[in-house]
């Protein structure tokens, strides 16, 4: 009797690749050192970022099933309870609290050798020229104006975007429109906001959930 053919390997799906170390860049001012890991559609869901005293962890996996792992051995100890992040479009920045407030030579620590302390005197009405691993002089102050100025231009999308709209109109709006929106988000459970204050200051704004849902009011 003749077998079954067994499937070929080649049919087989591949396995995904493994992590790879991101893209990232640093800068520092005298009292933070600043990481950018320069991978762009990040969902907060997606990104772990670990500090400790002497090490960065960061692990970041993308809707196409990418991920990158990117573990620094810091030069200098932080501040633990000091450090931050924040998921932006175009990348993740970390923000590490200085342990002091010297200026880092390099930001990840030699195997064989230990960093060393370099003092630097900071004078009034200079520009800043910090150390990079590059050894190219580059303006760090106005890298650091630049950048935030990115994160100030950068769009909001979806309720964030809505909210900052509403924010807007609030501080442009005449004092009857602020009224009016006070009025109408207040007396609806904040299911309304009107900026028609003839209409909304003369009755009680009803309370008009969104199609499908219920409002309920919870006891305090």
């Amino acid at each position: 009797p003749s077998q079954a053919s067994q499937p070929s390997s080649s049919s087989q799906p591949s396995a995904p690749a493994g992590p790879t170390k991101p893209r990232f860049d640093w800068y520092q001012t005298q009292t933070d050192v600043v990481v950018n890991v320069l991978v762009k559609n990040v969902k907060q869901q997606d990104a772990e970022v670990e500090f400790s005293e002497n090490n960065l962890s960061v692990s970041l996996k993308l809707p196409s099933g990418a991920s990158h792992i990117l573990d620094i051995d810091l030069a200098y100890p932080v501040v633990v309870d000091s450090c931050s992040y924040k998921i932006l479009s175009t990348k993740v920045e970390i923000k590490m609290r200085k342990a002091e407030g010297f200026h880092w030579s390099t930001l990840e620590r030699k195997e064989d050798s230990k960093a060393k302390v370099i003092p630097v005197k900071v004078e009034a009405d200079t520009v800043h020229k910090y150390p990079s691993s590059k050894h190219v002089g580059r303006d760090w102050d106005k890298m650091v104006a630049n950048i935030k100025k990115e994160e100030k231009e950068e769009k909001p999308e979806g309720d964030a975007a809505l909210q900052q709209l509403f924010q807007q109109i609030y501080k442009d709006g005449s004092d009857d429109v602020k009224k009016a929106m006070a009025k109408s988000f207040s007396e609806s459970g904040g299911t309304v906001l009107s900026t028609n204050w003839n209409d909304i200051g003369t009755k009680k704004t009803d309370i008009k959930p969104p199609d499908g849902m219920e409002w309920k009011q919870y006891p305090k």
